[in-house]
């Protein structure tokens, strides 16, 4: 397994294409590439020099990183590939001095968050149809 991590603000053709795949096609989410894109790290994660999962993490506040577009391919799940890509953001957001990490799960992914430490906070929200719940990660 190997970690990319792109250059602030610079969205790599191979996470478009995994949160295309994930997001649009299969989840039916229209609006997935935003402003966000271009202030974020982006992370990509490869096994044998195939991308199979991505995120980005962006800063959110004084001390605290902002992980979202958490996506694995669909024959890479259930092997624990999210649980990697979430340590390798928690480890970059510690090692660029952020205390906690935030993101907004969607409520059926919530207690996969659970397991890799994230706790609920705040009041479920609407993205698209989506329930959301924001969890945090003490660092």
């Amino acid at each position: 397994m190997q970690y990319i991590w792109s250059e602030q603000g610079q969205l790599p053709v191979q996470a478009q294409r995994i949160r295309r795949d994930v997001f649009m096609q299969e989840q039916g989410f229209c609006d997935e590439f935003d402003a966000f894109d271009k202030k974020s790290w982006h992370v990509l994660l490869q096994t044998n020099g195939k991308t199979i999962g991505t995120a980005r993490m962006f800063w959110e506040q004084n001390h605290v990183m902002h992980i979202g577009r958490v996506a694995v391919c669909k024959d890479a799940r259930g092997g624990g590939n999210g649980a990697r890509i979430l340590q390798a953001c928690c480890e970059k957001a510690k090692a660029v001095g952020a205390k906690r990490v935030i993101l907004g799960a969607q409520c059926r992914a919530v207690e996969f968050y659970k397991k890799s430490g994230f706790t609920p906070y705040g009041e479920i929200f609407d993205d698209e149809g989506c329930p959301h719940q924001m969890m945090e990660k003490k660092l």
